[in-house]
């Protein structure tokens, strides 16, 4: 009886040790994947969704630039008179320049929160490419800042009374324009994240390069009003967006190294 009980006995410690040990595997089989460095796609996605999260516990991030678009396009109506044809013939650039400095206005707050509590630096020594890290970064400011002013220009500007062939070309050239805004914009930003009231200095540094966006998309719209082609411009405007997608995330990680160290 006593060796049977101790059979019996041992046959129940062999069962137990292997359960633990199928509960063991189960639990590391689980653990790794989170082990696992994350893919770059995964990374874009956690810096977007943390930008977007904060801007909307934030509402003046968004609301701000896009009451300055409206307060500076509303204003030109009454210093310069309800004439409608005239009007119409300065609406592309008052759009375009209040598109222009509303993006500038909402600049600064790019980096310069990140900086402020230290996740900028834990960005910058991450095992991840810190051109994808900014990358997300800028195309969430795009979708705060830049989407917004797409969708409400058309409203504008049947305010300015705009000749009714440029709508198009209005809304092609905000979409292609605004995304390189936000993009030479950040390089501007990364080179003053460092230095207190910098604002000025990031106006000096970001205007002279949104000249060609400001030049060629004005262009493209009076061209569409005329009823001739534009697809020059667009091309232009399309050659500087890719140029900028392409060289300006690598140039804002190397000016953030250097203004954080």
């Amino acid at each position: 009886m006593t060796l049977k009980a101790q059979s019996t006995q041992e046959t129940e410690n062999l069962t137990a040790m292997n359960g633990n040990s199928v509960i063991d595997n189960t639990v590391l089989e689980n653990a790794a994947p989170s082990s696992q460095p994350l893919s770059y796609r995964r990374a874009f996605m956690l810096v977007l969704k943390r930008d977007l999260t904060i801007a909307m516990r934030h509402k003046d991030d968004i609301v701000n630039p896009l009451l300055f678009f409206v307060i500076v396009v509303t204003l030109f109506p009454l210093g310069i008179g309800p004439e409608a044809q005239t009007l119409s013939r300065i609406a592309p650039g008052i759009i375009w320049v209040a598109a222009l400095l509303a993006t500038l206005l909402s600049l600064d707050r790019l980096f310069k929160s990140d900086h402020l509590d230290g996740s900028l630096e834990q960005m910058l020594l991450s095992p991840h490419p810190i051109f994808v890290l900014v990358l997300a970064k800028i195309f969430a400011h795009w979708l705060i800042t830049g989407l917004p002013l797409i969708l409400i220009a058309p409203l504008l500007a049947v305010l300015l009374h705009l000749d009714e062939n440029s709508y198009t070309a209005l809304l092609l050239t905000l979409l292609l324009g605004t995304p390189v805004l936000s993009l030479l914009g950040a390089v501007g930003v990364a080179l003053t994240v460092g230095i207190k009231k910098g604002g000025v200095l990031l106006s000096l540094l970001v205007l002279p390069l949104y000249i060609p966006v400001l030049i060629f998309a004005t262009s493209a719209i009076d061209t569409a009003a005329l009823g001739l082609p534009y697809s020059g411009q667009l091309a232009i405007i399309a050659a500087l967006f890719f140029g900028s997608l392409t060289l300006a995330p690598f140039a804002v990680g190397a000016a953030l190294k250097v203004s954080t160290n």
